[in-house]
Order: structure tokens, then sequence, then C-alpha cells
């Protein structure tokens, strides 16, 4: 059940998607709604699968790749139209790739789940905390909502777009460029674990 929750969050991305490139004014503001639903179900998965016992090792990095399309697709997407500088998307993708490699070859190593990996104190507080998981999915949802609002806008309320549309754009920049501050933090603690962990003994 897990699993096929984590799988309808990639049907809602491909719908949105759709809808960014090809749906009038007044389907853009379904998205909104979609979007939503995508990052409820991100938090909803990890809890049905602890409340039905299916928690796994694939059903971990299922979810973490999940997670990893629809973001970097969003940012990809958001860029392409024009609402973000393109270096954000590159940024999340040269991260990503880093990380889940590393994760990726932890878990085959270690069969550990990609956050169980963590070793010290502030890597466990910072990339696998429950908090600074949870603010961070709140913070890019909140992104995303504010990208895609500025889509439809223009067209649906020009009056209100030519006074406040500035201020939106901003708003999004700065939300976007708060997430990228986040997205390095987080993504640090797993790099230098693991260059530590490769280093030579005499050298650690």
């Amino acid at each position: 059940m897990a699993n096929l929750i984590t799988s309808s969050r990639l049907l809602l991305l491909a719908l949105v998607i759709l809808i960014v490139y090809f749906g009038s004014p007044g389907l853009q503001l379904f998205n909104l709604l979609l979007v939503v639903l995508m990052f409820v179900s991100d938090g909803l998965d990890g809890y049905v699968a602890r409340k039905r016992n299916e928690t796994s090792l694939f059903g971990a990095l299922f979810d973490v790749a999940a997670d990893r399309i629809v973001e970097l697709s969003l940012w990809v997407v958001f860029a392409h139209i024009g609402l973000l500088p393109i270096w954000i998307p590159l940024l999340y993708i040269a991260r990503g790739i880093i990380t889940d490699s590393i994760r990726a070859s932890e878990a085959q190593t270690n069969q550990q789940t990609p956050f169980a990996s963590m070793q010290t104190r502030i890597a466990r507080i910072v990339v696998a905390g429950q908090f600074i998981r949870a603010f961070y999915a709140v913070l890019k949802a909140l992104t995303f909502f504010v990208l895609i609002l500025l889509v439809p806008l223009p067209q649906l309320a020009p009056e209100f777009w030519q006074q406040y549309g500035a201020g939106l754009e901003l708003l999004s920049l700065a939300l976007a460029y708060a997430c990228v501050v986040l997205c390095i933090a987080r993504g640090l603690p797993v790099i230098t674990q693991f260059l530590r962990e490769q280093a030579p003994a005499h050298e650690k």
C-alpha cells in the first residue's frame, strides 16, 4: 500500500506538468490542489508503511527516488518556463546524483535505509531529523505552490498581477533560495561522512 501511494505521487507529477504546459488558466489553479496532494502523499506513504508494518529497504529507497523525481522535475519545469534561474535545477541535479549514489552504495553495503546510515549527531539532526525533513518538505511545497500560482495569475487577474506580481515573483525566488540553502546543508553531511569513511586509516 505504501509503495502504491508513492507511485501515485509520480502520476500526480505527470498531471501537474501537463497542466503547466497545456492547461487553461482556470485549470492551472487545479494544479495548486495537486501539489498539495503530492506533498501530503510524501508523508502519508511513510506513515502507512509504519502503521501496516510494511517498512523495507526497497520502500525507503523508492520513496527517496520518487521525492527526487518530483522535485527535480518541478525545478526543471519552472526554470524552463522562465520562473527560476537555470542554476537552481542544475545544482539540485548535481547534489541529488552525488548524495543518492552515496546512499545507494551504503544501502547495498550496510543494508541500511538512507537516513539510518547517518552517524554523527549533526548529520542525524540535519539529514535524518523529523523536524528538518518536515520543514524542508513544507518549504518546497510552499515554493512550488507560489510558482504554480504565478503561471495563470497574469491572465486570471491582470490588475492584481500588475500591482503585486513583482512582489510575488520576489517571494518565489526568496523561497527557492531558502530551499537551495537547505538542499546544500542537508547534502554536505552525507558527502563529508562518505569522504571520511573512504579516507585511509592514517588520515582519519
